[in-house]
């Protein structure tokens, strides 16, 4: 038994840590709610249950078809880990969140989205096949055309549908390991979507937002527009090894701040100095990769800034069509709460994938960090109704303290995933804190019980 807390270290609870080798060895029966775990950065409960299986150990590279880009690993593979073979041979991922500290597996299981997703859609899409161990022991393929339904549900299915063993997927070619970045500064939430609506034809789009910002400045932006970069737009030292970066220091937050450190003025004053850091109008350079995909990464630990008490995520995505009058109606909600983030990106979602709980959906998202605080949670349920008005949706990776009915109204096929779910796990061994508090592994009531998927 250990303490276990998501990456926002709230909740923080007492679970049975087990690795997969000793999980496949136990007979069955002995464990009651089980839930597989990467890295453990999913900001609240979805990795948190009674038993807990790690993955970390199960991190074997398998296939790789270095012409085709094509590759097989196990799904207990890091991130940063994979980077570092693929990258010097010129390959890199289809989507990718924005932490390097992820396994693989849990990148299927929360169908992560990247800065490209209005052109190349989530992880989920580029996935070719992955074999899933079930609760009854089985160890059952899953592509689009084999168990195709568990192959959706598994996808973007919170680690609920069983234990990802292995994935393949396709890679994506570069010739550098650089991005050009262009850099847009925006006065307000109008000209930011402007600017995202004319940036169709970049790979990748990104907003950091000043979410204090009110009146005609609500929703003041820097908008990060990039393209992989080819060698002839390097400098002489990049040049010389295009797909090879030198390592940097890493710095740490070598403990929790004080509850006191973050508070309305320090995030204003914050958020003020980081949107000048950016010229008016626009400015271009050519970064490595890291520093665009990976900003956060540099500070180790960067999690502690917020106190013991720790912070929600709060992610959101709204339909385009109610986006320009929604997002700008709840930012100055935010605005005049005080309770503000200084962490707050906008990006723009295209169409939406085939997994059952996959949570991009065609328009635009929002992410914000609050510190774990009464006000907070306040302000949240009154953002949860706004949210729902708008017929937007909840990110389940970020989300630590939704209620059911929100995600019941956000998910329209909640109840396809439930029935593929019960048909494979009907005693519910696998579930998570975030599962029984969504209702997500409450057993559904299936027409036909010989056949309820």
């Amino acid at each position: 038994m250990m303490k276990l807390n998501g990456w926002g270290n709230f909740p923080i609870i007492d679970a049975e840590l087990t690795s997969l080798e000793c999980f496949q060895k136990t007979p069955s029966g002995q464990y009651n709610r089980v839930i597989p775990r990467g890295m453990g950065r999913s900001y609240g409960d979805s990795s948190l249950s009674q038993t807990v299986v790690s993955t970390l150990r199960h991190n074997r590279l398998l296939e790789f078809d270095e012409q085709a880009g094509r590759i097989k690993l196990e799904s207990g593979v890091v991130l940063s880990d994979l980077l570092e073979v693929i990258v010097p041979r010129g390959w890199f991922m289809p989507a990718t969140p924005g932490t390097r500290y992820v396994t693989l597996g849990g990148m299927v299981a929360s169908d992560v989205h990247g800065k490209n997703h209005h052109c190349d859609g989530s992880f989920g899409r580029h996935i070719e096949r992955l074999t899933l161990l079930t609760a009854d022991g089985q160890q059952l393929e899953c592509s689009p055309e084999k168990n195709t339904q568990l192959f959706h549900a598994t996808i973007g299915g919170m680690g609920l549908t069983g234990i990802i063993m292995d994935l393949t997927f396709r890679l994506l070619p570069i010739k550098t390991a650089y991005i050009r970045q262009e850099s847009i500064r925006v006065n307000n939430i109008h000209e930011a979507m402007e600017v995202f609506e004319a940036s169709a034809e970049w790979t990748y789009s990104v907003a950091w937002i000043d979410c204090l910002a009110k009146g005609d400045m609500l929703g003041r932006s820097i908008i990060m527009r990039g393209e992989h970069a080819t060698p002839d737009e390097l400098n002489a030292t990049q040049v010389q090894q295009p797909l090879y970066l030198t390592p940097k220091k890493q710095r740490s937050v070598p403990f929790h701040f004080p509850g006191f450190a973050l508070n309305h003025w320090s995030i204003k004053a914050f958020n003020a100095l980081y949107y000048r850091k950016v010229p008016a109008g626009s400015s271009r350079e050519v970064v490595d990769y890291n520093t665009f995909f990976y900003p956060l990464d540099t500070l180790l630990h960067w999690n502690r800034i917020y106190g013991k008490a720790g912070f929600v995520q709060y992610q959101f995505v709204l339909p385009r069509e109610t986006s320009k009058t929604a997002m700008p109606a709840i930012l100055e909600h935010i605005a005049h709460a005080g309770t503000g983030s200084f962490l707050a990106v906008l990006k723009l979602f295209g169409k939406e994938d085939k997994g059952y709980l996959s949570f991009p959906r065609e328009g635009y998202t929002l992410a914000l960090d609050f510190p774990a605080t009464s006000a907070t949670f306040t302000l949240l349920d009154q953002l949860d109704e706004l949210v729902h008005q708008a017929q937007g949706r909840v990110y389940l990776t970020k989300d630590s303290r939704l209620q059911s009915r929100w995600m019941q109204a956000g998910y329209e096929q909640l109840p396809i995933f439930q029935k593929i779910k019960y048909s494979h796990d009907k005693a519910g061994l696998f579930r998570s804190l975030q599962s029984d508090r969504l209702q997500i592994t409450d057993s559904p009531l299936p027409t036909n019980k010989e056949n309820p998927s």
